[in-house]
């Protein structure tokens, strides 16, 4: 039985996606992602979940910087959960009472209209994690009298719901994925996606467009680019990618390959299923059958039987 660790305490919308990328795993909670994704680093789990980029408040820049620095990591699989939020509070607590909300950032990012319109007045204090504001709330004599939180976690640590489905769009979703240390990949499915972090060699004019054409000449769609500060002063970055494709593509092999002539250094960060099953669209000259041919008659003509 493998044993992952996740972004806790219990009641989390990532033990919710680690429920449903496997039933079967120990759980092991962690109190932020990077203790999460440190403790496979260590040994202590065998894998980690971790929440990526949600389609509101776009990517999780603590999971990409933790994919940046330390001992490498690869992602296995993702999942697409869609998320809803609910105002959960101690039994007899009236929405009109409520001064006081404890709920991570990104929801509160999530649940501005609602907060505006129907607790205008109150304070929203940022929390680790939403099931954390949640457990806090449950505790007698805590300074907070509501949290916002996925149902689950009211459900945990016995808060009733005053609403539900708060957040400003209903078809909001986060995207999880499931990450372990370096080993063999997943057999590509045709529907696949990979990424990477990419570190420029130097700094230079064009150097981002340099990046993007291995990919463009190639037929490799992108499908999320993110800028990050590497530390080492203003206006240094480094990138992710996340694109169309499995390594073992000779598209997508070739493009990562001429990103690693050009680059610093290139972090491999795995080629999984995409969790939405689309398969991408193939751009004339650049199928394997086509690079193979193509490698075919190179050979030929270096070999001078032109």
């Amino acid at each position: 039985m493998p044993r992952l660790a996740y972004l806790g305490p219990e009641g989390t919308f990532t033990e919710e996606a680690l429920r449903l990328l496997d039933p079967a795993a120990e759980r092991l909670p962690c109190a932020n992602v990077p203790a999460a994704l440190n403790a496979v680093r260590t040994g202590d789990a065998d894998g980690a979940v971790v929440p990526l980029e949600n389609s509101i408040e776009g990517a999780i820049t603590t999971t990409l910087d933790e994919f940046a620095w330390g001992d490498p990591l690869l992602i296995n699989a993702e999942l697409l959960l869609p998320v809803q939020f609910s105002l959960l509070a101690r039994p007899d607590t009236e929405i009109r009472h409520i001064k006081r909300v404890y709920t991570h950032p990104a929801a509160t990012t999530q649940c501005r209209a609602f907060l505006s319109r129907e607790l205008p007045d109150a304070v929203v204090v940022a929390a680790p994690s939403t099931a954390a504001a949640a457990q806090e709330v449950s505790l007698p004599g805590s300074p907070y009298d509501a949290a916002i939180a996925a149902r689950i976690a009211g459900e945990h640590y016995g808060l009733v719901e005053l609403a539900a489905d708060i957040g400003d769009r209903s078809d909001t979703v986060t995207r999880f994925v499931k990450v372990g240390r370096p080993g063999p990949l997943p057999e590509a499915t045709g529907s696949d996606r990979t990424t990477l972090v990419v570190f420029l060699a130097d700094d230079h004019p064009g150097a981002l467009l340099e990046m993007l054409t291995e990919f463009s000449v190639r037929g490799v769609n992108l499908t999320r680019i993110e800028s990050r500060p590497t530390g080492d002063g203003i206006g240094r970055y480094f990138f992710h990618f996340d694109f169309e494709g499995h390594i073992a593509d000779a598209r997508v092999g070739e493009a990562i390959a001429g990103l690693h002539r050009i680059c610093g250094e290139v972090r491999f960060l795995g080629s999984y299923p995409r969790a939405d099953g689309i398969a991408p669209q193939i751009k004339r000259g650049t199928s394997d059958p086509e690079f193979a041919e193509a490698g075919d008659w190179l050979a030929r003509i270096r070999a001078g039987r032109v």
